[in-house]
């Protein structure tokens, strides 16, 4: 098989690295080296923001109305690409390819025609005299120029997340895709450049110290990541040392609250879903499970037996299975060391092992028997492994969800109004479902609390991050 050489996507075009070095990018369902990509250096990142700055005087002086029809434009040649996309997905992601076209690429495509439209709809404090003789209003502009990291989970849709706001805005970019899943994120930016000025979409492929040169760099106005906790800390901390904005949507560990009351065959269902889809590789994913006592044996059992025969593993060809192979070794790695040191008081309900010996793929895997203070329910395992533990009240269950670093997501599952509400407003997480878990929309935010970050991806909230607010005052008098 022959290894294709990638290149950076810089002013419009592909172009060569100053790099010596190059990645393998791996195809984790096979382990098969399939194409290479440069390291790229901190004058490859320069060369970017001077095309993105450049860029911006045109881009950042376009109307709505023009935007709007960039991206419209972009979305229709996604949509006329799609199988291409997914191809190229799954090669990189080991995704089953079956769903990749109607679970990510048609919803990508969404996201870019709700922020065509959305960049027509900015508002701000209407215009008058809060002072005698003086009438103000307000301008939100577009920030300028930023930098954007995107994590391998969802590489074309975590890219779309970040571009298509900023883009609706009337920003330039610069965008490092992660490490390892660079593919489907170049050909974005070859499809969006016949619908944009050349430089206003910029791709950078490396490693960490790439990222750290897209983040130190002093062009951009905005840097935005998602990834890690400590990818965040890192890029909040040197983004501050010249006052940066930061836009951070990091980790999660999700609770999943199951009451005595629930409809037992509906949260069987909902959960597994939400928990194994893309093997739990998702920050939002329905892995830390907290169920009453009253049902919580019941439910455990009837969760590892729905899980057993619906949420299996397995090549991105094969027929009825959920999720394909883990990301990468590393990724593989770290969910088989959360499992070799479980506590003896874990009970394993489901799974446990690596499925196979070619490929990174782990069975689905269910942990009962639990306590708040483990490892596997403090720390985010982003791998298809479910925690499961017997809360006794609604205090105890509110006290045991909101006691984690993270704060991105949860979900409550009940038949009790009441509960449902009080449970959402004391929730300290940035996303509440009730008796469903995963749905996103575009015209709603995502974004958390805590070590999960802060800002909002997807909605009006989105596009309003990637503006700033000016202050116009005239004399009137």
């Amino acid at each position: 098989m022959s290894i294709r050489e990638l290149r950076n996507f810089v002013n419009g075009e592909y172009t060569s690295s100053t790099a010596s070095e190059q990645l393998d990018i791996i195809n984790p369902a096979t382990e098969e080296v399939f194409a290479r990509t440069p390291i790229s250096t901190e004058a490859d990142v320069a060369g970017a923001y001077d095309a993105a700055a450049t860029a911006f005087t045109t881009w950042g002086q376009t109307t709505p109305s023009e935007r709007q029809l960039a991206l419209l434009g972009f979305a229709d040649a996604l949509e006329s690409r799609a199988e291409e996309l997914a191809d190229a997905e799954c090669e990189n992601t080991g995704k089953p390819r079956a769903g990749i076209v109607g679970e990510e690429v048609e919803v990508m495509i969404d996201q870019v025609r709700f922020f065509a439209g959305a960049a027509r709809l900015l508002e701000g404090k209407a215009a008058g005299e809060y002072m005698k003789d003086h009438t103000s209003f307000v301008r939100r502009e577009p920030i300028g120029v930023v930098g954007q990291v995107t994590p391998w989970n969802y590489p074309m849709m975590m890219a779309i997340w970040k571009i298509a706001p900023a883009l609706a805005a009337g920003n330039t970019v610069v965008l490092k895709p992660s490490d390892s899943t660079p593919v489907s994120t170049l050909m974005l930016a070859e499809i969006a450049s016949d619908f944009l000025p050349a430089g206003t979409f910029n791709v950078v492929t490396g490693n960490r110290d790439t990222g750290r040169a897209l983040v130190t760099n002093r062009t951009p106005q905005l840097v935005s990541i998602t990834g890690s906790v400590r990818a965040g800390m890192e890029v909040a901390g040197a983004a501050a040392l010249d006052l940066k904005r930061v836009h951070l949507e990091l980790g999660g560990k999700a609770p999943v609250i199951v009451f005595n009351d629930a409809d037992i065959q509906q949260a069987v269902e909902g959960i597994a879903a939400a928990a194994f889809y893309n093997g739990g590789q998702d920050c939002t994913a329905a892995t830390r499970l907290l169920v009453q006592e009253g049902i919580h044996d019941e439910f455990v059992a009837a969760l590892a037996a729905y899980a057993k025969v619906n949420a299996r593993t397995g090549a991105p060809l094969d027929d009825g299975i959920l999720f394909g192979a883990l990301s990468s070794a590393d990724q593989l790695a770290r969910v088989e060391g959360v499992i070799s040191r479980l506590p003896d008081h874990a009970t394993l309900a489901l799974g446990g092992h690596r499925q196979g010996s070619t490929g990174y793929f782990h069975e689905a895997t269910i942990v009962a028997d639990l306590l708040q203070s483990d490892e596997a329910v403090q720390n985010e395992i982003f791998g298809p492994v479910i925690t499961a533990q017997k809360f006794s009240d609604e205090a105890q269950a509110l006290a045991w969800a909101n006691d984690v670093q993270y704060g991105l997501a949860s979900s409550v599952w009940t038949s009790n109004h009441g509960v449902a509400m009080r449970m959402a407003k004391n929730l300290d997480f940035g996303c509440v479902w009730i008796n469903t878990h995963i749905p996103l929309v575009a015209e709603m935010p995502h974004g958390g609390f805590k070590h999960s970050g802060y800002g909002k991806d997807l909605s009006m909230y989105g596009l309003e991050d990637y503006t700033r607010i000016k202050h116009v005052m005239s004399y009137i008098g």
